[in-house]
């Protein structure tokens, strides 16, 4: 009899688990609505939503979400609670995105040029963003959600190395933040932080995906059953430094020939000092721009650049067999041809025939999320925290 009502227990905790999920990712759901979203009968929707309603987790609204039948007015998650700012943080700038104990969006998504050339000095900035938000909303209690590049340990909230830094030193970020600013910090990488975008935002998500950011560096982050997967030491998804040129050029991580040394922007950026030895440095943007207009040696680099992502990824695949890869960064911008050169290099993926069902086939796709909802992805830290 022991068993029987452990085994009942923790099939209700799965239930309760299953609808708050739900509830994040709609917002708001009637009874009959999570009865068919869940696959369980109205009456055991029933009782777990009482279950959450007691908890304090749900609460009922008045608004009808359907038409037929009797209805008693649908469910919410709890309007009142802690915003959450939601911030993407670089030496060089900082992204954010307020949002309320729903997590929608509230104001409009900010970004903001910084120069942290000190440790300090990018604690500075991000204290005074936070306050000047809190100016704005000070009847609200507002904590904070940050995704900074490099290796991040999610449960100190260390920032381990953070490229771009003018410091190599690990940064404390969450216990130096909780103790200024006297409200809680959570603290995780920007790649994950796409990947949580993709799973609570996108309605096409599957259960396993990557994402692959291809910006300064090359990053990525893989859901695996639903869940982050972040290995034992939390750095997971590194694939910038997978080695595609064991005598290639040597890499910020101190080994050589890593997929970021041939297709990264900031490996473009020294292709481009190398190729135009007498014009001034460019900015990646303007580099962007010149791909754009056509720049012939650009778009060969970008060309070797896919073919690098492309052989990467493969090799990851062939591992982790997931069929579901969403691209993101500046270099996307290098469009179809880019993103066909990559899809090119996965074909030869013996395990993943062409004439597979489609569901069930590699698909690669841009990212379709803007950046306001991107950046809001790592608010949801504190919902995978429930």
């Amino acid at each position: 009899m022991q068993r029987v009502g452990l085994n009942n227990l923790q099939v209700r905790k799965h239930n309760k688990a299953l609808f708050m999920s739900l509830m994040w990712r709609h917002k708001q759901l009637s009874k009959s609505q999570l009865a068919q979203l869940s696959g369980l009968t109205i009456p055991a929707a029933s009782k777990i939503v009482q279950e959450l309603m007691d908890e304090g987790k749900l609460q009922h609204s008045t608004t009808m979400l359907s038409t037929r039948g009797h209805s008693n007015g649908s469910f919410q998650l709890p309007v009142e609670g802690e915003w959450i700012l939601c911030m993407c943080v670089k030496p060089t700038r900082i992204e954010l995105q307020l949002a309320d104990a729903q997590l929608v969006p509230r104001g409009e998504y900010q970004h903001l040029a910084i120069n942290a050339a000190t440790l300090n000095a990018l604690l500075a900035a991000i204290e005074n963003v936070w306050r000047n938000v809190c100016q704005q909303w000070p009847k609200r209690r507002i904590k904070l959600a940050l995704a900074v590049h490099g290796q991040v340990d999610p449960v100190t909230g260390i920032s381990q190395h953070m490229p771009q830094a003018a410091w190599k030193s690990p940064l404390q970020l969450k216990y130096l933040l909780e103790e200024q600013l006297k409200v809680e910090v959570r603290v995780d990488n920007d790649c994950v932080m796409l990947a949580l975008a993709e799973k609570w935002l996108n309605r096409n998500a599957l259960n396993e995906f990557c994402v692959i950011n291809v910006d300064y560096g090359i990053g990525s982050s893989f859901v695996i059953n639903g869940e982050i997967f972040r290995g034992s030491l939390n750095g997971s998804g590194q694939i910038g430094h997978t080695i595609i040129d064991p005598n290639g050029k040597r890499c910020s991580c101190g080994r050589q020939g890593c997929l970021e040394t041939v297709a990264s922007l900031s490996a473009l950026k020294q292709a481009a000092g190398s190729h135009c030895a007498d014009a001034p440095i460019l900015t990646s943007q303007q580099l962007l721009a010149a791909a754009e207009a056509g720049e012939p040696w650009i778009a060969e680099w970008a060309q070797r650049a896919a073919e690098a992502i492309g052989m990467s990824l493969y090799n990851f695949l062939n591992t982790l067999n997931i069929n579901q890869i969403w691209l993101y960064g500046r270099s996307c911008s290098f469009g179809e041809v880019w993103l066909d050169t990559i899809v090119r290099q996965i074909d030869f993926n013996p395990f993943d025939p062409r004439d597979t069902v489609k569901s069930q086939a590699t698909n690669v796709h841009f990212g379709k999320l803007d950046r306001a909802h991107q950046v809001l992805g790592i608010g949801y830290v504190y919902v995978e925290g429930e």
